[in-house]
């Protein structure tokens, strides 16, 4: 396929009258690479490749697809071949499908693997998903990149769908988002927006449409760039959610599976576009985490090999020196993408570098009294059943429409311009009977703008916890605010809007985490080790001791772990991307043996040296022997306890490494369902690594002790000596690396335990997330929570939120 590809990339290059240089001048690949793949050197073209050399030779629609049909085995150029051909044959090659790489086709273009009759609209905003039954889950282990990326259309599907009826959007009907093409000097060049050839005629492209429409609008551009612009609160996230629904719904195998990223957390200077996006799909989907081909993430090669839609969302909400990087690290690649940002972010970043490449950029229009007059009064009862037209918002929209004396527009028609402050209105009026919007015509009250946004905003936290959901516990409103204003200022110093669970600690200083995790691990380890020890040996102050001694070690050492892990290296805790297989033969994972081994081998001699020394040293001067004879006790002592648990250690890493298996990728990701499987998998550890672990140090004393007989003087292995450490060491060394090296470990101690009892969340942390998603506060984002808006997070974090009131309005009935 190869050779049958180079022959004919080099008769349509020809045909086109160009040399090998003048195509790389025009497509941008090296002339290296295209006499590579004209002569059969350079074998499975990338897609990405593919389609460049389509864009500069300027094919039509059926020398591009005899062109695709080389470069993909398995599908014909007469365009008879199936997408399932062509999926297997590419994921048997190890090359992406046809189109996933590049620019988007046109409306009248045909796409890989859509029969040449058949063009999909996008559907409509209220059409319902295909009822398609999915198939099993695959494992993501034995799942190629194609097969993959179809399981990942699915997930994401079902995750959108659900997040679209928890806010609301269908109710009673989407907002009518419109938009019209972005001005001229946020445009770049139209024929590199249309992928033309030097000197062909091009003009814009018409983009004005409206939200049941961004689908096609999207593939209308050849370039498959796309940048949203649009003021605070108009709509841009709710656009990106439908756009990625109505893609989905119409969208071919061929086509990559558009994912929504929120960029306001990426630091280009720190981290690769690819590579974050990389991170951020195998935290959203952990599945996509498995060995994929080439030795790298299947998430890695989703990403590299096109088959992902990046839809950025939140450019604006990108630090202000973050933002000329990010989009002069956008321009550096051909990546096709959806960008959203507020218009002003955007024009100052163009400003200082460049628009970003061949996108085409349209802007957000606001909502008309005409809208409003057909949704508002939907969303509420009515006063007065025998009239229809009788309703709480038709006297305010009527006195809206009423001139002023001035001529100029009354503030709350500008303030309903945005579909975030309809939104916030619906909620204060319309769900809330004893609330009459009325009020919000009070000029004295209200006498701006400003005004009307802020009360609107202060009004929201009151309205939507005014008592308990069904089935739900109530909230103090009050120690929500406090409580909500602590998430939204730790978001504003992290600097991301992403509120994950599993970060909830780093609002504390990197000091007060390393202190808090060695003092309870101290105590823990410390309360089990006297309660063993007084077991074995009925003495409760050999047991205080001995348990004071091993708590304080074992603190000690345990912190300096997490302090050097997680301080000193600026590593994250990150919730676990696999499972544990005790029964059954684990998928294929020997590729994390290898490194658990050398890892838990070099740690637990570490910490075995470490211990030994110490015991040794107490040992010593309980028998009065002088300082020459305890250090070579302690020597001794941390010869054999370091062989002890350095061998008992990578014996049991390498056990757990051998034993994981990556999750499904299918598996349905919320931050909830990511804290269940994250506690199931470390309890899991914890209960295989116990017995395992203690088991190895119990046996393992008796080994050393023979081995080194002889070597370091008269050794002593007593049996019941040795079942006591082995278990003190089982149970005491699981509970310290759940606690200092685990996600789910560093939640229970910070967020369960530390921040509550400083006052500043709830003890029930995670109820209390579900609950404000479910109250609309927050939203989620695949294994990540977000503000509903930034405005309401920014307001949060300057503790004013909620202490608004609504005035009593008459009582509608």
């Amino acid at each position: 396929m190869a050779g049958e590809f180079g022959a004919v990339l080099r008769r349509l290059r020809e045909k086109a009258g160009l040399t090998q240089d003048e195509l790389e001048r025009r497509s941008g690949v090296s002339v290296s690479t295209i006499r590579g793949l004209e002569t059969g050197k350079r074998r499975n073209p990338r897609m990405t490749t593919v389609q460049q050399l389509a864009d500069a030779l300027a094919l039509r629609s059926e020398d591009r697809e005899e062109l695709l049909g080389a470069a993909v085995p398995g599908r014909r150029g007469d365009g008879t071949g199936t997408a399932g051909e062509a999926e297997a044959s590419a994921a048997e090659a190890g090359a992406p499908v046809g189109g996933l790489g590049g620019g988007a086709p046109g409306r009248g273009e045909a796409r890989a693997g859509e029969p040449e009759t058949g063009g999909g609209s996008a559907a409509g905003a209220g059409a319902a998903p295909p009822a398609v039954p999915s198939p099993p889950p695959l494992s993501a282990a034995r799942t190629a990149p194609a097969e993959a990326a179809e399981q990942l259309a699915k997930a994401v599907a079902a995750r959108w769908q659900r997040e679209e009826e928890q806010r609301r959007i269908q109710d009673p009907y989407p907002l009518p988002v419109r938009w019209k093409a972005a001005c001229e000097t946020l445009t770049d060049h139209w024929a590199n927006i249309r992928r033309l050839p030097p000197g062909a005629p091009g003009g814009p492209l018409d983009l004005s449409g409206r939200l049941e429409g961004i689908a096609e609008t999207y593939r209308s551009i050849p370039s498959g760039r796309l940048v949203v612009l649009g003021r605070s609160g108009s709509g841009k996230t709710v656009l990106t959610l439908r756009f990625v629904l109505d893609h989905l719904r119409s969208r071919t195998p061929a086509e990559p599976v558009p994912v929504i990223f929120s960029i306001g957390a990426w630091d280009p200077t720190a981290v690769t576009l690819r590579d974050w996006l990389t991170e951020r799909l195998t935290r959203d989907h952990p599945g996509t985490a498995a060995p994929g081909p080439g030795k790298v993430s299947l998430a890695s090669a989703l990403v590299d090999s096109g088959r992902v839609l990046p839809v950025l969302d939140g450019f604006d909400e990108m630090a202000d020196g973050l933002r000329r990087p990010a989009l002069e690290a956008l321009n550096a690649t051909t990546l096709p993408l959806v960008l959203t940002s507020r218009p002003a972010e955007y024009a100052a970043a163009v400003e200082e570098t460049d628009v970003l490449t061949s996108a085409a950029p349209i802007e957000l229009t606001d909502l008309t009294l005409d809208d409003l007059d057909h949704y508002l009064p939907r969303t509420t009862r009515k006063t007065d059943r025998s009239d229809p037209a009788a309703g709480a918002w038709q006297a305010v929209l009527k006195k809206l429409r009423a001139p002023s004396p001035d001529g100029s527009p009354a503030p709350l028609v500008t303030v309903l311009t945005t579909p975030l402050m309809v939104a916030l209105a619906r909620t204060v009026y319309s769900d809330t009977p004893e609330h009459d919007p009325a009020e919000l015509l009070d000029a004295e009250r209200f006498p701006g703008v400003r005004e009307l946004e802020e009360h609107l905003l202060d009004s929201f936290l009151p309205t939507v916890y005014r008592g308990a959901r069904p089935g739900a516990r109530g909230w103090d409103p009050e120690r929500v605010q406090r409580w909500l204003g602590h998430l939204a200022r730790h978001l504003t110093e992290l600097r991301t809007p992403d509120l994950a669970w599993w970060r909830l600690g780093h609002g504390l200083r990197r000091s007060t985490r390393t202190l808090v995790t060695a003092l309870v691990t101290a105590l823990v380890i410390g309360f089990v080790d006297t309660v063993m020890s007084v077991g074995f040996s009925g003495s409760l102050a050999n047991g205080l001791l001995d348990g004071a001694i091993v708590g304080l070690l074992a603190g000690f050492l345990f912190g300096l772990v997490h302090w050097f892990t997680y301080t000193v290296t600026g590593k994250d805790v990150r919730p676990s991307a696999v499972r544990l297989r005790i029964r059954g033969r684990p998928e294929t994972t020997t590729w994390r043996a290898g490194p658990r081994l050398v890892i838990g081998t070099l740690g637990g001699t570490l910490f075995g040296c470490a211990y030994g020394f110490a015991v040794g040293l107490v040992r010593a001067f309980s028998w009065h022997a002088g300082l020459s004879s305890a250090l070579s006790l302690g020597l001794i002592d941390a010869i054999v306890f370091g062989l002890i648990f350095g061998g008992a250690a990578g014996l049991t890493f390498c056990l757990l490494g051998l034993l994981e298996t990556p999750l499904d990728i299918v598996s349905a990701v919320s931050p909830g369902s990511v804290l269940r499987t994250d506690r199931r998998t470390v309890l899991t550890q914890l209960c295989f690594w116990a017995p395992v672990f203690g088991s190895a140090v119990g046996l393992g004393a008796g080994v050393v002790v023979d081995l080194l007989q002889g070597h370091l003087g008269r050794l002593v292995a007593d049996p019941r000596a040795s079942l006591m450490l082995g278990t003190i060491s089982g149970l005491g060394g699981a509970l310290g690396y759940t606690l200092t090296m685990t996600t789910w470990g560093q939640w229970c101690l910070l967020a369960r335990v530390w921040l509550p009892l400083t006052g500043r969340l709830p003890w029930s942390v995670a109820a209390f997330l579900d609950d404000a998603y479910q109250r609309g506060v927050l939203r989620q984002a695949g294994a990540v929570y977000q503000f509903r808006h930034a405005r309401l997070q920014s307001r949060l974090a300057q503790g004013r939120v909620g202490q608004g009131r609504c005035a009593q309005g008459r009582r509608r009935g």
